[in-house]
C-alpha cells in the first residue's frame, strides 16, 4: 500500500513562490509516475505536471509551463513542485497522486483517472 503525504501549502501574495514536497512510503516501486494535480472551489481537478519514477522524464500543463518545477529525490522518497511567479488563478488544493500506467499513457492523458493513490492535499492561497 502506497501512501502520499503533501505539505508546503500556504498563503502568498502574486508573484511568490513556493515548494510542495510529495512523500511518498510503502510499495513506491509499484508506481511508474508522480503527478501534482489541482482543485479549485467549483472546478474539475485538472493535471498540473507529472515526473516518471524511472529516468526523472516530465510533463507540464501549459498553464504552469515556465512557472513551476518538478523534482525528485529518490532517496528521501519525495517529490518537490516548486512554484514561482505565483498568480491568484493558482489558487487551489493542491495533490501528490501516483500511476502503475506508462508514462506515455500519461503524457497522451493527463487525467486522474489513471492515477491510483492520492495524497490529502495542501492548501495553496495566492491573494494580496
Amino acid at each position: 500500500q502506497l501512501q502520499l503525504v503533501e505539505s508546503g501549502g500556504d498563503l502568498v501574495q502574486p508573484g511568490g513562490s513556493l515548494r510542495l514536497s510529495c512523500a511518498a512510503s510503502g510499495f513506491t516501486s509499484d508506481y511508474r509516475a508522480i503527478g501534482w494535480f489541482r482543485q479549485a472551489p467549483g472546478k474539475e481537478r485538472e493535471g498540473v505536471v507529472c515526473i516518471s519514477t524511472n529516468d526523472g522524464s516530465t510533463y507540464y500543463a501549459d498553464s504552469v509551463k515556465g512557472r513551476f518545477t518538478i523534482s525528485r529525490d529518490n532517496a528521501k522518497k519525495t517529490v518537490y513542485l516548486q512554484m514561482n511567479s505565483l498568480k491568484p488563478e493558482d489558487t487551489a488544493v493542491y495533490y501528490c497522486a501516483a500511476s502503475r500506467a506508462p508514462f506515455t499513457t500519461i503524457q497522451a492523458m493527463f487525467v486522474p483517472v489513471i492515477f491510483g493513490s492520492w495524497g490529502q492535499g495542501t492548501q495553496v492561497t495566492v491573494s494580496s
